[in-house]
């Protein structure tokens, strides 16, 4: 391997070393932007309120502490907001990715009638919405508001996957098709029993996208629902991050306000690694999809 890489490296002029080298520097950098400030946030959510706020971080594990951590665990509206996040998030990335991979394969097929026309509504939705204001009323007048319905159906269609579900369904081989229906297979049963087996890379991709971007939502939460007991984490860990408000439960043994705000500092530390737990576990799961389903969802085969 090293003597294959050195063959390679001799085939760079210098200019390309340079920008060879350049890179390496940047994505460096880039590497450390989000490795130092992670390392932070999960040394500073360990230690002594008084004594980050004084020393700032310390690697003497006699100051650190697990207060933190309990404080948030033991306060019922973050179990509240967990529950409703992971629901949100599981229903949403079903209803989304089935809405996705359905709409694709009839833009996928090269003989469906009123393709371009589809083609056309589908983008202009890219560049232009209704606004804020007239979904709020329509979301008003449809009797979903204060309701998780308002959250999850908005946001469930999004162009951009179907493109790339799109484009994967045209680079899976026409022959399949072909024996399918030899084989006598219906739309139906071809499309459930044999293409969406095939297209299982694509499915987990759009599936992790779509179970993030609704696990870090908090706008559409913040719009329509009026409820603390239908809100997701994500507005609990705003009002705690932003505003400076842990619930009242968390602090309410904390007599004196000077310890009170540190304490509020050390909460947002031990939050922010809470709420960022779930998305953790399921990286390493969907890793070995992410080649296979962007790469070959991105270009036609």
């Amino acid at each position: 391997m090293a003597k294959q890489k050195k063959s390679k490296m001799a085939l760079y002029t210098r200019q390309d070393k340079i920008i060879l080298y350049c890179g390496y520097a940047l994505l460096g950098l880039f590497l450390l932007a989000i490795i130092v400030p992670m390392i932070y946030i999960v040394i500073a959510s360990f230690m002594d309120p008084v004594t980050l706020q004084n020393k700032g971080i310390s690697f003497d594990f006699s100051k650190w502490s697990l207060d933190a951590y309990q404080r948030v665990v033991s306060d019922k509206q973050i179990w509240v907001g967990f529950r409703n996040a992971v629901l949100y998030s599981i229903i949403f990335t079903i209803i989304s990715v089935a809405v996705t991979m359905l709409a694709a394969y009839p833009m996928s097929l090269p003989d469906f009638k009123g393709k371009k026309i589809f083609n056309t509504l589908f983008v202009i939705t890219m560049f232009f919405s209704g606004g804020l204001i007239p979904t709020y009323l329509l979301i008003n007048n449809l009797g979903l508001l204060d309701s998780m319905w308002a959250v999850i159906l908005p946001g469930a269609f999004s162009v951009w996957n179907m493109i790339i579900a799109r484009t994967y369904y045209q680079g899976v081989p026409r022959e399949l098709r072909e024996a399918a229906d030899v084989d006598g297979a219906s739309e139906m049963l071809y499309f459930f029993k044999i293409l969406l087996p095939v297209c299982m890379p694509v499915v987990a991709v759009l599936a992790l996208w779509q179970f993030v971007a609704m696990w870090n939502s908090y706008f559409d939460a913040m719009i329509y629902l009026n409820s603390a007991s239908k809100q997701p984490l994500q507005l609990v860990l705003r009002s705690i991050l932003i505003q400076s408000q842990p619930e009242s439960g968390m602090i309410a043994d904390i007599q004196s306000t000077a310890e009170r705000a540190k304490m509020a500092e050390l909460l947002k530390y031990a939050t922010i690694i809470i709420s960022s737990l779930p998305l953790l576990v399921m990286y390493p799961f969907f890793q070995k999809y992410f080649d296979a389903g962007i790469m070959a969802g991105s270009i036609k085969g």
